[in-house]
């Protein structure tokens, strides 16, 4: 979704205990095909992520001295159906049962759903054991997950697979229960991309294995989502955001005409977040909706989509939105942490850990790590981070982050500079360790606060 936030309400895709803002887009450019402006149209098919060749990708890239130990990985669900309808128009016809020789096609599609249909023996954690485990309508219902959508993690899981256990035996071939760590929000459109990324990374994928946690925020906090400076960052953000938009009069005039067409006033086309839909008929090449005062076109679609990223520009500059992805991806970060050490340390720990998200959980991480170049999460995009250790000098661990495939290392904050002052290829696990206990707070210009709950509770913000 390509969202700005409408004033009047909290994210478009998920709103757990205030939890949650929409951010706006960016990803690591590929110099080779980046047009020189960002062009809206380049900037939503890159959203889509229509499944096509096999990418490239740098996962388990490391000098042959170090041993992969760990693997955490955080992904948007793939492609959706609109949690929006545009007024008065008839909602676009997208069919959500799997079909094996129906484009976009994947060798593990019909074997996934045979799977998937004989039902689960797995013990998820409530209420996940409601969820349906796969799509199947032949209209499909609000934010339901697409065929598109299953093969796009279908392909990220056969990816992963390729690299974490053909090459690197991240897994042994009778892997248990708990060497894997699942949580989800309790979406049916995260469950089935989770399910479906495990599908095409497992070597088999066992029922009785399978273990989702439930996680009921967006951001992933567990029992640390209470955060009242975190909020008020994201109202200023907010605000921000609704003066940038009263500021384009372009932006104006397009809501005004779509909402002439289908015969409503602006007030409530804009509260209908049309883009959302929009971005659905373009991800499908399904005409946009006409009314017999007229169509609405790709020449509005075009004024809506060069707003957002002029607002995801001024987003990073006024930096508001950071303050609060600090706060919002903190407890998410700390956790991981606390399992690379323990994995480091040669404790019994998870070997391969699944968050299976939203745009509202990849943002902020991306945005706190100081990503900033990073574009908006994509559907089905991909963040991950591996822990290495070096086989020469054991006590020695070193962390690689990955986005959508490009290793965006040395882009992060905390290891920005590394490379200035150091001959390692990787960054140390140490500067990662600091940066979640320590810099966080540091960047949010606090410096009595050296801790989550005091930066969360400070007086005077």
């Amino acid at each position: 979704k390509y969202y700005f936030i409408p004033h009047s309400t909290h994210s478009p895709e998920e709103n757990t205990n205030g939890v949650s803002s929409k951010s706006r887009k960016r990803i690591m450019p590929d110099p080779v095909t980046e047009p020189p402006v960002m062009d809206p149209i380049y900037e939503a098919l890159l959203y889509c992520n229509i499944p096509s060749v096999a990418e490239r990708s740098m996962e388990g890239h490391a000098p042959h001295h170090f041993k992969l130990i760990s693997v955490h990985v955080f992904i948007r669900h793939g492609d959706r159906y609109p949690l929006y309808v545009i007024p008065k128009t008839k909602r676009p016809e997208i069919d959500c049962t799997l079909v094996a020789n129906r484009k976009p096609y994947h060798p593990k599609l019909e074997a996934f759903v045979s799977h998937m249909s004989k039902g689960s023996g797995a013990s998820f954690e409530s209420p996940l054991h409601s969820l349906p485990l796969y799509p199947n309508h032949p209209l499909c219902e609000m934010g339901e997950l697409t065929q598109t959508g299953v093969v796009q993690h279908l392909q990220n899981g056969q990816l992963l697979r390729d690299i974490y256990l053909k090459k690197h035996k991240l897994l042994p071939n009778d892997w248990s229960t708990d060497q894997l760590y699942l949580e989800t929000t309790g979406k049916s459109r995260t469950l089935q991309s989770g399910l479906a990324l495990l599908y095409g990374f497992l070597p088999d994928f066992d029922w009785k294995k399978i273990h989702f946690r439930h996680q009921p925020s967006a951001l992933f906090c567990s029992g640390n989502c209470y955060c009242p400076v975190r909020n008020q960052y994201l109202e200023k953000e907010q605000r921000r955001q609704y003066l940038l938009r009263l500021k384009n009069s372009q932006l104006e005039r397009t809501y005004e005409d779509m909402a002439r067409i289908v015969d409503v006033p602006t007030k409530q086309l804009r509260a209908a977040n049309p883009i959302d839909s929009m971005l659905c008929h373009f991800c499908h090449n399904v005409s946009f909706p006409c009314t017999r005062n007229g169509c609405i076109d790709m020449e509005h679609f075009k004024v809506i989509k060069t707003h957002q990223i002029e607002d995801e520009r001024e987003r990073r500059e006024k930096k508001l939105y950071l303050g609060y992805a600090l706060l919002g991806a903190h407890p998410i970060l700390n956790q991981t942490i606390s399992r690379m050490q323990r994995t480091a340390e040669g404790r019994k720990e998870e070997v391969f850990a699944l968050y299976s998200a939203h745009d509202v959980t990849l943002s902020p991480v991306l945005s706190a790590l100081g990503l900033m170049e990073a574009r908006f999460p994509r559907f089905a995009a991909r963040l991950i981070f591996e822990l290495w250790q070096d086989r020469e000098k054991p006590s020695e661990h070193s962390v690689r982050i990955l986005y959508n495939g490009v290793d965006v290392t040395f882009h992060t904050s905390f290891c920005q500079d590394h490379h200035k002052h150091s001959s390692k290829p990787m960054c140390p696990l140490e500067n990662l360790v600091r940066f979640v206990k320590r810099d966080m707070f540091v960047a949010l210009g606090s410096s009595s606060s050296t801790n989550y709950y005091d930066a969360c509770h400070r007086e005077g913000f």
